[in-house]
């Protein structure tokens, strides 16, 4: 069944898909369950053909989704991504084939450390053609003996497809610093250079963070925010989003997400800029000395994005005796609440 065949049906029962342009006749769409979505949009979006990669939900058994329902357990939806691509350029035995490795399709309970019914595999197709394809690729998989177990991910007709939150949306790219550290440590990384070792192609998925290019970062940034990171500028003091902004939480990079500094650490300067005693996270900082302006200073850069964040002086407080003095244009201030479910719940111990 075509995909645009199902929307007047899906939409009659209230079902509220995400915003976008319609599939043209040059598209078709794809969507995979495997796990953890933030994991499955870097491999589909690196292929040549491939037009849009959404992170959702699909396949539950409420007529709603999101993070908190889902995450819970109580719709059975799985975490999902919708692949929209061009079949003159890629195949959908090339998506299939992509999203084999990125699974363990031998675990029927969850994918990695992620356990639960929202982290189970599978493949929804919208048509015929696409469920003979994934069915062949299935056998042949397993016909392989790669897995020392039976390849389990079921093959399941189209579901209604619910779009995850913004945060979620290119998280790799937003957050590539814990991405990175998330891929590692929950063992999806590791499995896949194993058992990939003796054909590799494919199998890093994109997971490196990949700076936008300048007309991405011109259209997500705002000018100033624009201006501090990508052209060493100066944000004015006392006019700025975090200067005396007193909640509990983290700072992170603007443009990668990689975690910059705590609220633990800020102390009221009386510069009009964020100030900071260190970094939460030190090996997140590039320092480069700066010239500039007839002096001699210290310049404060992240380490994946590459932003320019301020200077660091020599006149702060106790214990460090350090003055990180930051531009707000280039952090994004991350609240105690909003750690778990934005994906910095690791940080949560520094705020008990």
């Amino acid at each position: 069944m075509n995909y645009l065949l199902i929307i007047p049906f899906l939409m009659a029962f209230g079902v509220l898909f995400f915003a976008a342009p319609a599939v043209s006749a040059q598209e078709d769409t794809a969507i995979f369950g495997g796990g953890c979505f933030w994991c499955m949009e870097p491999p589909f979006e690196q292929l040549d053909g491939v037009t849009d990669v959404v992170a959702g939900y699909t396949g539950g058994t409420k007529e709603d989704a999101d993070y908190q329902k889902v995450s819970g357990g109580s719709t059975d939806h799985y975490e999902a991504v919708l692949v929209r691509f061009d079949p003159s350029r890629v195949s959908y035995k090339t998506l299939v084939e992509t999203f084999w490795r990125q699974i363990d399709p031998t675990d029927g309970g969850g994918q990695f450390a992620d356990r639960g019914k929202q982290y189970r595999t599978a493949i929804f197709y919208n048509s015929e053609q696409q469920k003979q394809i994934a069915e062949a690729s299935k056998k042949e998989l397993d016909d392989s003996k790669l897995f020392e177990r039976p390849v389990i991910t079921p093959i399941l007709p189209v579901q209604p497809f619910y779009e995850a939150e913004e945060y979620h949306q290119d998280y790799y790219r937003k957050n590539a610093v814990h991405y990175n550290m998330y891929k590692k440590g929950s063992g999806r990384q590791p499995f896949i250079e194993r058992v990939w070792a003796d054909n590799p192609a494919g199998a890093d998925g994109g997971g490196g963070f990949v700076k936008p290019s300048d007309e991405e970062l011109r259209a997500r940034l705002s000018p100033m925010q624009y201006q501090v990171t990508q052209q060493d500028g100066t944000e004015p003091p006392f006019n700025n989003e975090y200067w005396d902004n007193k909640a509990e939480g983290i700072y992170v990079d603007v443009v990668s997400g990689e975690v910059l500094f705590s609220s633990r650490d800020k102390f009221k300067s009386g510069t009009g800029w964020p100030s900071f005693t260190r970094p939460l996270v030190p090996e997140n900082i590039v320092e480069h000395q700066d010239r500039s302006l007839f002096m001699v200073r210290t310049e404060v850069r992240s380490k994946a994005a590459d932003s320019h964040l301020g200077h660091v002086f020599e006149d702060g407080p106790p214990p460090t005796n350090l003055r990180y003095c930051m531009n707000s244009a280039a952090l994004r201030f991350i609240e105690v609440k909003d750690l778990e479910e934005q994906g910095y719940g690791q940080y949560l111990e520094l705020f008990k």
